[in-house]
């Protein structure tokens, strides 16, 4: 993409969209729509943090690899980007609306805002909604 092509996209991201904030999605949100089948959680950290923690549902490329492998990422569902504190997730959110993806958001917050989705009441309450 050319430097004008994201300024051209950069200038269309005024106070409307900021303070509205349509750029986010708060976990339970996300799981709402992953368990319909609607929305992918594409985790951005370093093969070395994946190491230290995964997540099964989450459909991992490293920010860098991000350019290359594109073509992973679904056009047709929510993409929600995350990493651990949240840098690496609001570049790859910038990177993937420049690249067209329109559908796609950041999870704010890292391992902070996500943990607390993990416990066994609410992991038990998406799957099954998940399974119907």
């Amino acid at each position: 993409m050319s430097n004008d092509t994201f300024s051209q996209w950069l200038s269309g991201l005024d106070f409307e969209f900021w303070s509205t904030g349509q750029h986010k999605i708060d976990p339970p949100v996300f799981f709402e729509k992953w368990a319909k089948g609607e929305a992918v959680l594409l985790d951005v950290r370093a093969p070395a943090e994946l190491e230290f923690l995964r997540f099964p549902f989450a459909l991992e490329i490293p920010i860098n690899e991000l350019p290359a492998r594109l073509n992973e990422i679904p056009r047709d569902k929510l993409v929600v980007t995350f990493c651990s504190g949240g840098d690496r997730g609001n570049v790859a959110l910038a990177y993937l609306r420049a690249q067209g993806f329109d559908n796609a958001r950041i999870m704010p917050g890292g391992y902070p805002n996500l943990i607390p989705e993990m416990m066994p009441g609410k992991v038990r309450k998406t799957l099954q909604a998940k399974n119907g």
